[in-house]
């Protein structure tokens, strides 16, 4: 895996004088291409991108000092400033330059600088409104697909045929999923797939994950960062034409092959390269980590042509020979999928399967698919979770300690109570991104959170909830935990590693501001040759005196008004309204412990990761505080509400630093003790397994 990189990209700068923000990585560290991006959001319009380009944001004046260093990326200039060298400050320019175009591909309403999550921060005045997911909309035809993939996966799942000799799903698993339309869900109807919504595919994901995780990420890797997504996005007609209705009926599934040996999230650092030869592409490079490949299928294979990035869709042979192989290896995670390193030697690619952005390069294809596989992993967990609590109550009701089952115990129903938080939690987040995409929005920092919080939540309940409540046994062959260890933890790498990406998340929170108030003084210091200004030197004071107008405006104007939101539904409950309340209140009052962050750090800010981190992690609490309070109270399910009431009890326990009272002990166990004695409808339809080893009682 590649981590290296992640562990030194450049933060936004600042200190005492503002200076800007650097651009916003991607992170791409996981042991499959399901971190390779690719892929839109879904309920963006179906028009090629070069339809829907959104002019650029206003740009911030520039004095004639500032314009002879305009050819130069600032983020680059920032960089060298702060120590950094010139190649790194060079590649970091090349990201920043694609995350721009990636922007440009949105109408300016739904940019990263109108999202929800940046508006709470930086406006004054707020739509609660952006924090709730839309209604979900219903499709006869979307329906009739989710229910016969559901039935699909219950019957081999449970004739004990899902998996085949050799420990993979098996081939005829995945051809009757394609019959059913489960690989087409997020493909139009015009070429052959049922035109669901990112909404109705994460509700799908949900069912799915359920009843076999695997299989539900197996749809994502294919709709959401396969090759399902770039050839949608960025296809010309007789692209999606040749391409989609195959990979909509599931007679070719996809993959994304983007990391290499040496290029995991630098992917300045690419290798493989593809030199035109006559009407074909030669293909020279190797892969690694590829989710979903295999001989026979369609991949999107990131390579480098004249020295720039590109994304070539590729038809794998059947056969593998000299020009084309796969490289094996054992892999703990996802080893009931198809994942393997690719080996091309002069392999040819008809030239018409290049995609052509309207805007950028390869890597503006590579960074603009990420949400879908965001938001996925999110919904993916929290089926995850609801088949672990599943699992649980049969266990605990059964397994008794000195004469008692071990469900009346106060620790077993404070994590039963606790994974049904967790679960709400994730099914918030994972509707809220989703209804974003439909919208239109590009939605970075909202999935960055939703991919965040579901892997991390994933990981804490299948270690501290799951495999604690079983002992011993969850060791034993064919227990859901040891069987799929590596499953629940992967995620966290997945798309992005969690930390790496709250920082991505801070980044791009920052952006904005910095380039609007840091930007010009940053200017004006790199012109004079200035790095550690100091404001009691009447020199730099003069020179610094007209940039330092503007943030000082800015500063005064939001101290002297009070950030307002839209009223929260009057039918909320008096609990979960309170949690919301709390949550705005912190997102309005942020701006200024971020924007005193960046002056007191100024460059060396990007060596501040632990700061970036700790402030990031608060922004996003408050957001999952807001945006579950708010799907609770859609909901009239008692036990919902209190669930919800949990997550956000101990996510602002986080965000203050309290411990927990014993009113918050009673209110957790009083719900574990509710969904053991009462069933919960979330997990009415979620099978578990047998006992292992059980013992007679009494």
């Amino acid at each position: 895996m590649s981590l290296d990189n992640h562990l030194n990209l450049p933060t936004p700068g600042d200190d005492s004088v503002p200076v800007a923000p650097l651009p916003t990585p991607r992170s791409d560290s996981s042991p499959s291409s399901r971190h390779q991006d690719a892929g839109k959001e879904h309920g963006m319009p179906s028009d090629p991108p070069s339809k829907r380009v959104a002019p650029k944001a206003d740009a911030v004046d520039l004095s004639d000092h500032e314009v002879e260093c305009a050819p130069e990326s600032f983020a680059e200039v920032a960089l060298r400033l702060g120590g950094a060298s010139a190649e790194e400050a060079r590649r970091t320019g090349v990201v920043d330059t694609a995350d721009d175009q990636v922007e440009d591909l949105f109408a300016r309403q739904y940019q990263t600088v109108n999202s929800p999550a940046h508006r709470a921060v930086w406006d004054t005045n707020v739509q609660t409104s952006l924090f709730e997911a839309e209604d979900n909309s219903s499709s006869a035809q979307v329906d009739q697909v989710v229910q016969a993939s559901l039935s699909v996966a219950r019957h081999h799942r449970d004739a004990g045929t899902l998996i085949d000799n050799a420990g993979k799903i098996s081939n005829v698993v995945l051809d009757e999923l394609g019959k059913a339309g489960y690989w087409g869900l997020l493909v139009d109807t015009e070429h052959g797939g049922s035109g669901g919504s990112m909404r109705q595919f994460a509700d799908m994901i949900t069912q799915m994950a359920a009843i076999d995780p695997t299989v539900a990420g197996l749809a994502s890797v294919h709709g959401c960062i396969g090759a399902v997504d770039p050839v949608r996005s960025f296809g010309s007609a007789e692209q999606k034409q040749r391409f989609l209705p195959k990979l909509a009926d599931g007679r070719s599934l996809s993959a994304f092959a983007l990391t290499e040996p040496g290029a995991g999230s630098d992917l300045t650092a690419l290798k493989t390269t593809a030199v035109l030869e006559g009407d074909h592409y030669v293909v020279t490079g190797e892969k690694l980590f590829i989710t979903n490949a295999c001989p026979g299928r369609t991949i999107g294979l990131v390579c480098r042509i004249e020295e720039k990035p590109a994304v070539l869709v590729v038809d794998l042979p059947l056969q593998e020979s000299e020009s084309f192989y796969m490289k094996r290896y054992g892999l703990h995670a996802l080893r009931r999928a198809q994942n393997n390193g690719l080996v091309f030697n002069r392999f040819r690619v008809p030239a018409e399967n290049l995609l052509r952005p309207s805007r950028g390069d390869g890597l503006t294809i590579a960074y603009h698919g990420l949400n879908l596989g965001r938001v996925a992993l999110c919904a993916n967990a929290a089926g995850t979770m609801r088949w672990m609590m599943s699992e649980m109550i049969p266990w605990a009701e059964f397994r008794q300690t000195y004469g008692q089952a071990i469900e009346k115990r106060e620790l077993v129903r404070r994590r039963i109570g606790r994974l049904a938080g967790m679960i709400v939690a994730c099914d918030a987040l994972s509707n809220w991104g989703a209804s974003l995409i439909d919208q239109g929005f590009r939605g970075e920092m909202e999935c960055i959170i939703a991919k965040i919080f579901g892997s991390e939540i994933q990981k804490e309940a299948a270690i501290e909830l799951f495999m604690k409540t079983h002992g011993g046994r969850s060791f034993l062959h064919g227990h859901p935990f040891g069987d799929n260890v590596h499953e629940f933890l992967a995620p966290c790498i997945y798309e992005g590693e969690g930390e790496m990406l709250g920082m991505a998340f801070f980044k791009s929170l920052v952006k904005d501001h910095g380039k609007r108030y840091f930007e010009p003084v940053g200017r004006v210091l790199h012109r004079l040759g200035i790095k550690q200004p100091n404001l009691a030197n009447p020199a730099h004071l003069w020179a610094l005196r007209q940039p330092m107008s503007g943030y000082a405006g800015w500063y005064l104007s939001r101290r002297l008004s009070r950030s307002q939101w839209t009223p929260l539904p009057s039918s909320m409950p008096r609990n979960l309204m309170e949690h919301a309340r709390f949550a705005q209140r912190l997102l309005s009052g942020s701006k200024f412990m971020i924007s005193g962050a960046m002056r007191k750090h100024q460059l060396k800010l990007a060596d501040r990761q632990c700061r970036m981190s700790v402030i990031s992690s608060t922004l996003q609490d408050a957001i999952v505080m807001l945006v579950t309070a708010l799907h609770a109270a859609k909901s009239s399910d008692e036990i919902v509400h209190a669930a919800a009431d949990t997550m956000c009890r101990e996510l602002k326990r986080n965000i203050t630093g309290s411990k927990a009272s014993d009113g918050d002990f009673r209110q957790v166990t009083q719900l574990g003790a509710r969904i053991v004695e009462e069933g919960w409808s979330e997990i009415k339809h979620v099978k578990a397994g047998e006992i292992l080893m059980p013992y007679k009682q009494g």
